[in-house]
């Protein structure tokens, strides 16, 4: 938490900055933000909206990143400090902590590497680092920013450029913004086609391209349904080849992409219904047979494994919101799936499993017109919504709905 004294600091800070870019005077500052010269920084350091509003105003700023100027430690308000730390230590520091899922320590661990790095590769692996650590906690536009940070590094060895350029591929699926993905995914891939050979790097950071771009065209199939087909196809190739590719990097990696090699396994599952090579009521009973390898989630270790299973069910409520004709069926099948999941996605934390969820549940319940009943929402669902809506904003007007619905009171 930042305290009362670095608060005022970096307010002070920013109206410095406001009066250097207006030209103004203090006076003429305080004018414009409506307040008077001799109180414009509070005495416990924390500035009403109003003003935070009126200041990113006259800065022409986000009023987001004001209030991350303020509270979030910009480096750009302060010179940083060396970490006594080592780069390489860092980054070793920091691979552990990755594969142990602590993200928000990544994160803290990628910033202090930013500030102990030495060189533009550097620096670029160390937003990285950043990067992944938001990505577990479900913060893909910040994952998406420094992911971008890094990119604007230069130069920096190609390999860690293409790793960077992935990842953000990948941020933008999270998000759906999928012509954005889906160009970033492409743009690479042609880069590795007309390559040849590639380094143990380059081939894990291909095969996971194929998957977010594979991921994309499916995600395409209901956002264009007039191209379902050409969504589907283009979907499957991709995800076939990703998990080939995916099994034959993992033996040399770790079991993070066997996890997602499994998980392509499962939206083939989903896409292979829309193109008729599978039958919807047959992918569901492979989908929930395969749940009988996870009764008991705390005797299952691998993390990535877990995921895969909760991706899977996923895919069978896609399948059965699209396919199955009988109300009761699909209302049933989805309940089943969709409580699997939210299982899965509670051990892991995971926010993109929630955002899939919580949409598929309100969809169900639109499915249903006229015998439509509110969902029962408690106080821990009302949370959850709620983080998924500062994550996801293309989810905001469905978190709205949610809790409109369930008679949570946050106005009409």
């Amino acid at each position: 938490m930042t305290d009362t004294s670095t608060r005022r600091a970096r307010l002070q800070k920013l109206l410095d900055l406001a009066m250097i870019y207006r030209g103004w005077t203090r006076k003429e500052l305080a004018a414009a933000l409506g307040r008077d010269p001799t109180k414009l920084i509070p005495s416990t350091g924390n500035p009403k909206l109003d003003l935070l509003v009126e200041l990113a105003d006259v800065l022409e700023w986000p009023v987001g990143d004001v209030t991350e100027c303020l509270w979030g430690g910009l480096e750009v308000l302060e010179a940083p400090t060396q970490d006594s730390e080592s780069f390489d230590a860092l980054y070793k520091e920091g691979q552990q902590a990755h594969r142990d899922g602590r993200h928000r320590e990544l994160v803290r661990i990628g910033m202090a590497a930013a500030q102990a790095a030495t060189t533009p590769t550097q620096r670029a692996l160390a937003q990285n680092r950043i990067c992944g650590g938001w990505e577990g906690l479900g913060r893909y536009v910040r994952s998406m920013e420094a992911a971008r940070t890094g990119l604007r590094e230069h130069p920096i060895e190609p390999e860690v450029r293409r790793m960077l350029h992935s990842n953000l591929a990948n941020a933008a699926y999270a998000l759906w913004n999928l012509t954005e993905a889906r160009s970033a995914a492409a743009d690479l891939l042609d880069q590795f086609r007309a390559m040849g050979a590639l380094s143990a790097r380059d081939r894990r950071t291909a095969a996971f391209t194929l998957y977010v771009k594979g991921s994309t065209h499916r995600r395409l199939i209901d956002l264009e349904p007039e191209r379902a087909q050409h969504h589907a196809a283009a979907g499957r190739s991709l995800l076939k080849e990703a998990e080939q590719s995916l099994r034959q990097c993992a033996p040399a990696c770790d079991d993070r992409l066997e996890g997602i090699a499994r998980t392509c396994r499962g939206a083939v599952l989903e896409v292979d219904v829309v193109l008729g090579r599978k039958d919807a009521h047959g992918a569901l009973a492979i989908i929930i047979d395969a749940l009988s390898e996870i009764i008991d989630l705390n005797d299952v270790q691998c993390g990535d494994l877990i995921e895969s299973h909760g991706w899977w069910c996923i895919f069978g409520c896609n399948i059965a919101l699209r396919h199955l004709s009988d109300s009761g069926e699909r209302h049933r099948m989805l309940g089943l799936l969709s409580n699997k999941a939210i299982d899965i996605a509670d051990r892991l934390n995971n926010w993109s499993m929630r955002e899939r969820i919580f949409s598929l549940q309100y969809c169900n319940a639109q499915d249903k017109g006229d015998h439509q009943e509110p969902m029962i929402i408690d106080a821990e669902d009302a949370k959850l919504i709620t983080g998924t809506m500062g994550r996801f904003p293309q989810f905001r007007n469905i978190g709205w709905a949610l809790l409109r619905n369930a008679g949570v009171p946050v106005g009409t």
